[in-house]
């Protein structure tokens, strides 16, 4: 039984997706399956001062023993926030502060990014790391859109270059992850749930990802 035994011909040829929220209303998206085996891959360097936009979901999940979550905000609506700061300001950001920053599908709504990540590179202590993730294929989110923007989807090399410039090329692991099966499932909506399995999701296909893992350490 195949990634597709579960999925009906006719709501694939169907105009319109079987969910419009990113499948977060059938199960967990299709796109968490792969940040989360990225940052799993990448949780050794889940340690000391751990930042993560407005809230710690992950860093709880896949930090070391012993770590300190901490949570960064844009502005004071955020009660749970220890920074209150802009990605693009970094007037607005303690330096050299964090050990680890884990910014999840978070420049794409970024209009201005490269500033937003000269600020993540600024907000890492010296051997720090940053570990992103950002969509090379994904719906446009209403929710986002609505409220700050929703702009860009990246490529590999894009990410490669961005990164390389601020980070430098030697400090950076640029990991694609996704195929066209995963990526036509998200575009349509469909969760992880309505999968038989996850096998073929773990085949990458270096012209079809789904989203993009960067690693860069400061």
């Amino acid at each position: 039984m195949g990634l597709f035994s579960k999925i009906k011909l006719k709501d694939i040829l169907n105009p319109k997706p079987v969910s419009d929220k990113f499948g977060f209303d059938r199960g967990q998206p299709i796109d968490r399956y792969y940040i989360e085996k990225f940052l799993k891959k990448n949780s050794s360097l889940i340690k000391g001062d751990v930042l993560e936009i407005a809230e710690s979901t992950y860093t709880k999940k896949f930090g070391a023993n012993g770590h300190t979550s901490r949570i960064l905000h844009a502005d004071n609506s955020n009660n749970s926030a220890d920074i209150v700061g802009d990605l693009c300001n970094t007037s607005t950001l303690p330096e050299n502060s964090v050990d680890c920053f884990i910014c999840t599908q978070t420049f794409n709504f970024i209009y201005n990014y490269y500033d937003a990540v000269k600020g993540a590179h600024y907000l890492l202590k010296p051997g720090g790391a940053l570990l992103a993730t950002v969509a090379c294929m994904s719906p446009i989110s209403k929710y986002d859109a609505d409220r700050w923007g929703d702009y860009w989807r990246f490529t590999p090399q894009s990410c490669t270059k961005l990164f390389g410039e601020i980070f430098g090329t030697d400090k950076i692991e640029i990991l694609p992850m996704g195929n066209s099966a995963a990526a036509s499932l998200f575009m349509k909506g469909y969760a992880q749930e309505d999968l038989v399995g996850e096998t073929e999701l773990d085949i990458n296909d270096e012209l079809f990802p789904l989203i993009i893992g960067i690693k860069a350490v400061k």
